[in-house]
Formats: structure tokens, C-alpha cells, sequence
């Protein structure tokens, strides 16, 4: 669009934690348009998560949240031509391009996982993801590394 943003939708809050967050990871992990079955894979996991997590006295949506703040990256790397080379220039992430970012990353890699259900999946790579570890964790660290690898050409940002 050239002249306007366009305008924010408002989310409406999920139907058992009554949290926005959850609708819009839920809405990530929806495929073609089956939101009810993306809800049940989604509440399938905090459940798994609450089991196996028993011992740790938080909630299992606060271990979800710990989880996602763990592999939410702070700083991306943008190719930009110039001069005719490409250099990969760090730039800062947007606060809600972060949180987008960290669930599609968790989500991807929980798709990626070995299992017989996306729920069980999904709750290994929170699981991984609350200890620092597993896939999204490591492209979040990756994303790091190549944008302090790159801070020479930082100068490049506008």
C-alpha cells in the first residue's frame, strides 16, 4: 500500500485462557482454515507440556510464554544490494514482527519434529524451547550470530 497502514485487526481472546496471544500462535499453526482442529492440537500440547512439566511449579501457558520469549530473536539479518555486492545488513526486529517471527519459527520446527501427533510435537519443542534448546532456539542463536558477524556493515541500515 502506498499511502495508508493498514488497519490493525483485533483479535478476539481464545476460548478456554481468554488470551490474545494464544489466538494469534493458534491462528500460525491453523492450515487451511481449520482453526477448530489448530485449537484442539494447541490445548492437546499445553496439556502434554502441564504433564511432563509437573515437577516445575509454573503454569503450562507460562512455560508456553517462557518458551516463546526464549526463542524470540531481537535482531535479523536483510540482504540489501550495494554497489552491485549484497551484504547482510543487521537490523533491529519490530516488536510485533518478533513475536511473529519466534511463533512461526517454534511452529516450523515443531512441524519438522519426530512423532505421531502435531500436539505432541508442538509440546516437545515448547519443552525444548522453555530448557534453551531445539530447533527454533538454534535459528534465534543463528540469527545472532550472523547479524554480529555482519555489524561492520551495519552503516548500510535506512
Amino acid at each position: 500500500m502506498r499511502k495508508a497502514k493498514p488497519k490493525k485487526r483485533i483479535l478476539l481472546p481464545d476460548p478456554k485462557f481468554h488470551d490474545v496471544e494464544v489466538t494469534r500462535f493458534v491462528n500460525n499453526l491453523m492450515l487451511q482454515g481449520k482453526k477448530s482442529i489448530a485449537y484442539s492440537i494447541f490445548y492437546d500440547a499445553i496439556d502434554m507440556v502441564g504433564e511432563k512439566m509437573k515437577d516445575s511449579d509454573k503454569a503450562p501457558l507460562d512455560i508456553w510464554r517462557k518458551a516463546l520469549e526464549n526463542v524470540t530473536p531481537q535482531i535479523e539479518v536483510k540482504s540489501r544490494r550495494i554497489g552491485g555486492a549484497n551484504f547482510q545488513v543487521p537490523t533491529e526486529l519490530r516488536p510485533e514482527r518478533k513475536v511473529s517471527v519466534s511463533m512461526k519459527n517454534m511452529i516450523q520446527f515443531a512441524r519438522k519434529r519426530s512423532g505421531h501427533s502435531m500436539a505432541e510435537k508442538l509440546a516437545a519443542e515448547i519443552i525444548a524451547a522453555y530448557n534453551n534448546e531445539g530447533g527454533a532456539f538454534k535459528r534465534k542463536e543463528d540469527m545472532h550470530r550472523m547479524a554480529e558477524a555482519n555489524k561492520a556493515f551495519a552503516h548500510f541500515r535506512f
